[in-house]
């Protein structure tokens, strides 16, 4: 069997500069920021860091009937709407997510963490189950993303939880992209969902990961490669694809919006959060290998720098290293901050947006690019006209894992 080729029908997101594709990809075109104060947590007097990226003004009580939100925390109802629109734009119907034929991959660093944290507090205060709920573990396992979706879709094809943290959405995205190649599935459903709680802002505290300097100023964090970063801002929200067979997809006359050339996956084998620049440049180079691409053949990078000292210039010399000149490279956390679970696939849809529109968008207060991260074709300003057939989106978690998709624009 000759090789599948793999293509993008349909894309969705729910995110904190906007509740679709379009929407969100004109305020990033419009410079436009999601981090704001968050005064929800005074309560916890310790936290250095006060700054978050919330999805704002979506009731999704109003969108979904409570027989739908039953098994559903916030994160799984995020991940809901962000398909939903995918879906529709694919124009898959329940016939084709009936099939067998259609599978689901779906991430988040963990399950809804308000619904762990009101089922916990019977438990650790009064010690009694007085009041739980019979179903909220459904809502707090960690595949409650992909359980929900394939139960509500009726999804009877192969079915893939993914939960790495930072890697959750991009792994979703290339596993989904794998099974299509083989030939285990014609179409896929993958995504990545994460929901803001203030333990997820602790946990960075506690490595000494979130700005500290920007809480009186949210509009200037985080701030991805530039000399005065200083740590994340950690982001919500959700985003969803559809990945198709090529030929599947133009039988459907379904909207084809770029082509998936390749996707790779390395470990470290080392440290849990030291990033290691040699492991992020093997992962580029395999995916590059995969495609039978050149670096010289990628017109733009989509970088994960989160705005931490480290990791950004880990990754920088590590793509420096791999690219050997200047190629274009922008990190849009500096817009809605570090979105864990759903940055891997949000960050493909809008490097897809980007190839789609001609439109380049650059980092976000990036206003003076740290030494240590010089080198690369950094884009500073809100946005640059260019033509992009070949782009690559990075996504780097604990555990030493490292992603590379790498895009073709469907005319290529």
């Amino acid at each position: 069997m000759s090789e599948r080729r793999v293509v993008i029908t349909g894309m969705g997101a729910v995110t904190p500069i906007g509740h679709t594709v379009s929407e969100s990809f004109d305020a990033l075109l419009a410079g436009r920021s999601g981090v704001r104060f968050m005064p929800e947590w005074a309560f916890m007097e310790d936290l250095q860091c006060r700054l978050g990226a919330n999805v704002e003004d979506l009731d999704l009580k109003a969108l979904y009937h409570r027989r739908v939100r039953r098994t559903m925390g916030r994160v799984a109802l995020l991940a809901l709407r962000a398909s939903d629109e995918a879906i529709a734009q694919a124009g898959l119907t329940e016939e084709h997510l009936r099939s067998g034929r259609v599978g689901l991959t779906y991430g988040s660093t963990s399950g809804s963490s308000s619904e762990l944290e009101e089922f916990s507090k019977p438990l650790m205060i009064n010690d009694s189950m007085r009041g739980l709920k019979s179903y909220a573990y459904l809502r707090i396992m960690a595949h409650t993303c992909a359980a929900n979706l394939a139960s509500h879709y009726g999804i009877r094809g192969r079915v893939q939880p993914t939960c790495s943290a930072c890697t959750s959405g991009s792994q979703a995205f290339g596993h989904a992209f794998e099974l299509i190649q083989s030939g285990v599935a014609d179409a896929m459903i993958a995504g990545g969902a994460e929901e803001m709680h203030y333990t997820t802002a602790v946990t960075f505290d506690l490595l000494m990961a979130t700005t500290v300097t920007k809480n009186e100023r949210p509009d200037e964090a985080p701030r991805p490669f530039d000399a005065a970063r200083d740590g994340l801002v950690v982001g919500e929200g959700a985003a969803t694809v559809v990945l198709e067979e090529r030929e599947h997809a133009l039988r459907r006359g379904a909207p084809i919006l770029a082509e998936v050339l390749s996707y790779a996956c390395t470990c470290d084998g080392g440290h849990l959060t030291q990033p290691d620049p040699e492991g992020m440049g093997s992962v580029m180079r395999l995916a590059l290998d995969q495609a039978g691409l050149a670096p010289a053949d990628v017109g733009y990078v989509n970088a994960h720098a989160t705005g931490t000292l480290i990791g950004d210039q880990a990754e920088a010399q590590a793509t420096l290293a791999t690219f050997e000149r200047p190629v274009p490279i922008s990190s849009l956390k500096g817009h809605v901050g570090h979105t864990l679970g759903a940055c891997g696939t949000l960050e493909a849809i809008w490097t897809v947006e980007m190839m789609r529109a001609g439109k380049l968008v650059g980092t976000r207060n990036l206003a003076e690019v740290h030494p240590a991260c010089a080198g690369l074709g950094h884009l500073q300003e809100p946005f640059r006209e260019a033509r992009v057939d070949v782009a690559m989106s990075n996504n780097f978690a604990f555990g030493g894992i490292n992603t590379s998709i790498v895009l073709g624009a469907p005319e290529r």
